[in-house]
């Protein structure tokens, strides 16, 4: 999409994060961009962009606002990280039965063509995997740490299963393809580098864990933006409808350390990088305590979890993989980026070394402390029947 169109864009979630950066830049090469989300965007809209709340969840709406539109871009989706990750019910309704709704309203409404955002989680259940690419199959359901991969392996694959799907009237078919994008940062993320500045700021972030050795991966959001106008344009009958069923992996291509990636954003707001590393099954075990606990008192208290089990599987294990499909398929071409944008815009907000003492560093450390001990007591237990 390099050049300027006069097609319909419909994007969900496009109040979000993602969605907004990609609008814009479909509004700048001429589009007509239509924004679907819950919310109303936190940054001012260009005039001709057009916001429509409402909720993939009520099909009536969904259907309503897919008239007359020429590709959908479905990002909106729930519980990819935090307390978010323990709300199975809204997982379940917003990532299943929303994409099915989506679905439904495109077949009825002759909607061509639909690029559906997935996520690496859809293959990754917390095994090892380096430079894996497309071919490697669905993690099985039942093994998913948590219900934002279960979910978004469903909606992934009914979205390519409906590839190919006659539209209503008889006019041609539903193409649809996905994409698989690593970690998305940039100026402005508003869902994990927020939580990631505020554990630097209350003084929380002082050990790190894992293999210093481990590998992950990101991608920056103009590399993802990228790639989703490209996966658009592939579906089409100009560029043969090359991404047609199709699925791809997205990052910036780069695998690095999940610690040491942060650590220009640790040191560029003026904090030490932590020198203590501790191993990942303490972590993984305290991840899954705090999971139990919110589970008890999440009703009466919806706490922030420090991690969650997933969250500690994606930033201590390695799985990278590879962008041969996306690059010859695609034309995927991602751009190299670093976090002194990000430190920028944080510091520009008044964020950076704070006179404060922390208060939660040394209680954290101290249940971690706590934790690995009970571990090793209960170990000792005997087995209950041997």
């Amino acid at each position: 999409m390099a050049t300027p169109c006069s097609e319909t864009f419909l994007i969900t979630g496009g109040c979000g994060y993602l969605g907004f950066r990609l609008a814009c830049s479909l509004q700048k090469k001429g589009a007509k961009v239509v924004l679907f989300d819950t919310v109303q965007p936190n940054q001012r809209v260009p005039g001709d962009i057009v916001v429509v709340e409402g909720d993939i969840r009520d099909y009536a709406q969904v259907e309503k606002v897919s008239r007359g539109v020429d590709c959908v871009f479905h990002i909106a989706s729930y519980g990819m990280s935090g307390r978010e990750q323990l709300n199975r019910d809204l997982i379940e309704a917003v990532n299943v039965t929303g994409t099915q709704n989506v679905l439904k309203a495109c077949v009825e409404h002759g909607v061509s063509r639909l690029v559906y955002t997935s996520t690496f989680n859809v293959v990754f259940g917390g095994q090892v995997i380096e430079n894996g690419d497309e071919s490697l199959p669905y993690l099985p359901l039942h093994l998913h740490p948590d219900h934002y991969s279960r979910t978004k392996s469903l909606a992934e694959m009914a979205v390519l299963e409906a590839n190919g799907s006659p539209l209503k009237g008889g006019d041609g078919v539903l193409r649809t393809c996905a994409l698989r994008p690593a970690g998305i940062y940039g100026p402005g993320e508003q869902r994990h580098l927020p939580r990631i500045v505020s554990y630097i700021e209350r003084g929380i972030f002082r050990f790190i864990y894992g293999e210093a050795s481990s590998l992950v991966e990101f991608v920056h959001v103009d590399n993802l933006v990228s790639a989703h106008e490209l996966a658009a344009e592939a579906l089409t009958d100009e560029k043969q409808k090359l991404s047609s069923g199709q699925a791809y992996f997205i990052s910036d291509g780069r695998p690095v350390n999940n610690f040491e990636f942060f650590r220009p954003l640790v040191e560029g707001l003026g904090y030490p990088f932590p020198k203590l590393r501790l191993p990942i099954t303490l972590i993984y075990f305290f991840a899954f305590v705090t999971e139990m606990i919110h589970h008890i008192v999440g009703p009466f208290y919806n706490f922030q979890p420090l991690l969650t089990r997933t969250e500690v599987y994606k930033t201590g294990v390695t799985h990278y993989f590879s962008m041969a499909k996306a690059k010859a398929e695609l034309g995927y071409d991602p751009k190299e980026y670093n976090l002194e944008e990000v430190v920028q815009w944080f510091r520009s907000r008044g964020h950076g070394k704070s006179r404060h003492q922390p208060v939660l560093s040394e209680f954290i450390l101290r249940a971690l402390f706590i934790t690995a001990s009970v571990a090793v007591a209960l170990s000792f237990l005997p087995v209950v029947g041997s």
